[in-house]
């Protein structure tokens, strides 16, 4: 199983920390995440594209996400995360033959994407075939060149967006910079809280007004 991931990643593996699995009885519903997270917990990919949660990372990353987006409940549990940040989760309200399936959450964006496959699916063709739509691999190739002194990043790190997208920010390289990941979360996410229920073309000045 993974094979395929093995293949695309195995001989990318910039980084690893002897990671102890993060398992929950949310993630331990979704096919071959047990065995993936006993062999890549705490893993970095290709100089920060592409990161797995362990068990003391993930805890903490479900409680930023649940931060920033609380009409979730807090029933979603990530698994992995991108350069950007941004994390998969599983979804215990989407199912399919008894597995949650994925969500992608996007503190730039302010949003969640659904991805409508299992865990096994995204991580073994989604991740290896469509890697450039799942990971925005070649936008991290643009910000590496310019940035090549921060590579790889950081397991706590990522690149996050000075202005957030759902602000007004450019989706471009000049509008990111590296950032604790707790701290990018913790900031966008209040941001998002106080700012979602705003008609389009308010100023953030005006919040609290």
């Amino acid at each position: 199983m993974f094979e395929n991931f093995v293949i695309r990643y195995g001989s990318a593996v910039t980084a690893r920390t002897a990671g102890t699995p993060w398992i929950e009885p949310q993630l331990e519903r979704a096919r071959g995440y047990v065995a993936f997270a006993r062999q890549f917990a705490g893993s970095t990919f290709a100089r920060g594209l592409l990161r797995i949660h362990d068990a003391e990372s993930g805890p903490v990353a479900a409680a930023f996400v649940d931060g920033a987006f609380p009409e979730y409940g807090g029933r979603l549990k990530p698994f992995a995360f991108d350069w950007l940040g941004r994390q998969f989760v599983l979804d215990e309200d989407q199912m399919r033959d008894g597995e949650p399936l994925v969500l992608l959450m996007e503190p730039g964006t302010g949003m969640g994407l659904e991805i409508p496959t299992t865990f096994a699916e995204l991580i073994d063709d989604e991740l290896v075939e469509s890697s450039d739509a799942a990971l925005l691999d070649q936008f991290f190739e643009e910000w590496s060149d310019v940035n090549p002194g921060f590579l790889p990043l950081d397991f706590d790190q990522c690149a996050g967006y000075k202005v957030p997208l759902f602000l007004g920010g450019v989706d471009g390289v000049e509008n990111l910079e590296v950032s604790n990941m707790d701290v990018y979360w913790s900031l966008t996410g209040q941001l998002r809280v106080a700012t979602r229920d705003l008609p389009p073309g308010v100023s953030i000045s005006d919040i609290g007004a």
